[in-house]
């Protein structure tokens, strides 16, 4: 298993991101597994664009919301080293109009400083809509007497 936060659950995941945008568009984390995590997103008033199609810019917000996640769910202090995002982005294959969507990350590189993550995005036919890369950046804190 590559997570360090070992005593983390989906119910926990899925309580810390109450009252954010990831549950305001209906985000659930689903699954957690050796080295990927999973969640899905419906696809509705809230995550569709005029043109009664899944907005692009949910389905990133779903694979960065995953991939931010899983880079917190790596590090061993996430709270002295906070995990912020550096650069996203995602091709999008396929329209969806209905259901919902599932997104799976897992690790591309995970260095010291820096973590990348793919993230796949499928509809209920278990066709790929979306693949997407997340950079992030693992920030360290140091003080002068952390460097002698």
């Amino acid at each position: 298993m590559i997570w360090s936060q070992k005593n983390m659950n989906l119910s926990i995941l899925n309580e810390i991101n109450a009252n954010t945008l990831v549950s305001h568009l209906g985000i659930i984390f689903t699954e957690l597994g050796e080295d990927f995590l999973a969640g899905t997103m419906p696809v509705d008033h809230r995550t569709m664009q005029p043109m009664g199609l899944l907005h692009g810019g949910a389905s990133v917000v779903l694979a960065e919301s995953l991939g931010s996640i899983a880079s917190y769910l790596y590090v061993e202090n996430p709270l002295e080293t906070p995990v912020v995002g550096l650069e996203i982005n995602a091709n999008h294959l396929k329209s969806v109009k209905s259901g919902h969507v599932k997104g799976i990350v897992k690790p591309i590189k995970l260095g010291r400083n820096v973590h990348i993550w793919e993230i796949k995005i499928y509809n209920t036919d278990d066709e790929m809509i979306c693949i997407s890369r997340l950079t992030t950046m693992v920030k360290r804190t140091y003080t002068n007497s952390s460097l002698e």
